[in-house]
């Protein structure tokens, strides 16, 4: 009766301890490693997008170990009861909290598609209409421009001028050539004297503006190409996300009362 009851109690324990053995991760100096810890490192990788192989579980787990040692280690000589260590903790509990608040923020309040469309029809309204191949040549001084005119007009390549006189250091060295792009891209006097020409044709004076005195020629024309809404969507979204939390940011600010 006796080999009976204690066989029965060995198999209640064994079973009571099983579970409580299998949420540990591993015994580090006799202290339990829970198996959490693995669980909340492997849940923040996948939160950053990355995918959890059965390498990388191996690779996690030495790291758990490894970190409960050197914590060990680091209690073992008394550094968990420092003021630093404690101002630290303080500064991360903070930064975590405050991350936690705007994660829950963007949580409740998510970019809808109406917003979403709403902003790339602004865009597309100040961005659309005619482009313009165009090149010019800088100089600091309007006599210079007006023989540069004089010259071109005698059949002196536009290209060739440019890269020996013009000023501006992106489009001299290639001749001039701005590439394709709206007027709004331009400074207004810039802009204004460009868009009177036709495809072909040149200033017949010089355009002042900020930056010096321009002589522009306009290669093409042609209508405005514009990504499609589906191209630029995620970044429609994260630009609008980033004023929704700051304009929530504004307002806690604003609302707090700091004396």
């Amino acid at each position: 009766m006796k080999k009976l009851l204690l066989t029965a109690l060995a198999a209640a324990t064994i079973g009571i301890a099983l579970p409580v053995a299998a949420q540990n991760l591993a015994i580090v100096n006799g202290k339990p490693v829970p198996k959490a810890r693995m669980d909340m490192l492997t849940q923040q990788l996948a939160k950053a997008g990355r995918p959890m192989t059965p390498e990388m579980q191996g690779q996690l787990k030495d790291e758990v170990i490894a970190r409960e040692i050197f914590i060990q280690e680091a209690q073992k000589r008394g550094l968990d009861a420092s003021e630093d260590f404690k101002a630290q903790m303080e500064l991360a509990r903070q930064t975590i909290l405050i991350r936690e608040l705007f994660a829950d923020y963007q949580k409740n309040n998510p970019i809808t598609d109406a917003e979403i469309k709403g902003e790339y029809d602004k865009f597309v309204s100040a961005n659309g209409g005619k482009e313009f191949k165009a090149r010019h040549i800088l100089v600091e001084k309007e006599e210079d421009a007006k023989k540069i005119i004089a010259d071109l007009k005698k059949g002196q390549k536009f290209e060739d001028i440019a890269k020996k006189q013009s000023k501006d250091p992106g489009s001299g060295a290639n001749g001039g050539d701005l590439d394709w792009a709206t007027a709004a891209s331009y400074v207004p006097e810039f802009a204004e004297a460009m868009i009177k020409l036709k495809k072909g044709e040149m200033t017949q004076a010089p355009v002042k503006s900020q930056f010096g005195y321009h002589v522009i020629r306009v290669d093409d024309i042609r209508e405005a190409q514009l990504p499609k809404l589906e191209e630029v969507r995620p970044q429609i979204a994260q630009q609008l996300q980033q004023q929704k939390l700051a304009q929530f940011q504004d307002g806690l600010r604003k609302n707090a009362k700091v004396e």
